[in-house]
């Protein structure tokens, strides 16, 4: 099975796809879709939902696995990666796979066992957890892999 998970952002939203064979998960591909600030607002949506279909093509994932938003400081902000992740569950939907939502604290508790982790130790456990050599850049590229793996848990109990 193979994961594809996305921390949502306006400017920078992060990827990463991961798979999953019995209980034994892989990093395949990662990265951020950027959009720059002097393009139009609708612009920079549109661009989201292409590059993102784009991924999905090329890597034909099983599932799509987001974050939720969950709290706010700038609304402006939240309201920028709210029409984000419109766009994203739809560019999902569009291409037919299943969409599975969790909030920060049950992905920090999935990687870490730990809800009020920090940004390190998520890095480092996903590094762990994926056997990997170094932990992956930028943030964004590694809070969607861990939302992939958080997924990838919770459909481990289901299957």
């Amino acid at each position: 099975m193979l994961i594809l998970g996305i921390d949502p952002g306006y400017a920078r939203a992060g990827w990463g796809v991961v798979s999953q064979i019995k209980n034994k998960l892989a990093p395949i591909a990662f990265g951020c879709l950027e959009t720059k600030s002097q393009m139009p607002h609708a612009e920079r949506l549109q661009k989201l939902q292409t590059e993102l279909k784009k991924i999905i093509i090329k890597y034909q994932p099983d599932a799509l696995a987001i974050e939720e938003l969950f709290f706010f400081k700038n609304l402006k902000t939240a309201l920028q990666v709210a029409e984000s992740r419109g766009v994203i569950l739809a560019a999902a939907f569009d291409c037919h796979l299943p969409i599975y939502e969790f909030t920060p604290l049950q992905v920090k508790q999935a990687i870490t066992s730990y809800g009020r982790a920090d940004k390190n130790q998520i890095q480092q456990m996903v590094k762990l957890i994926l056997g990997m050599k170094n932990i992956i850049q930028p943030d964004d590229a590694a809070d969607a892999v861990a939302i992939a793996i958080t997924c990838a848990h919770s459909l481990g109990k289901k299957y």
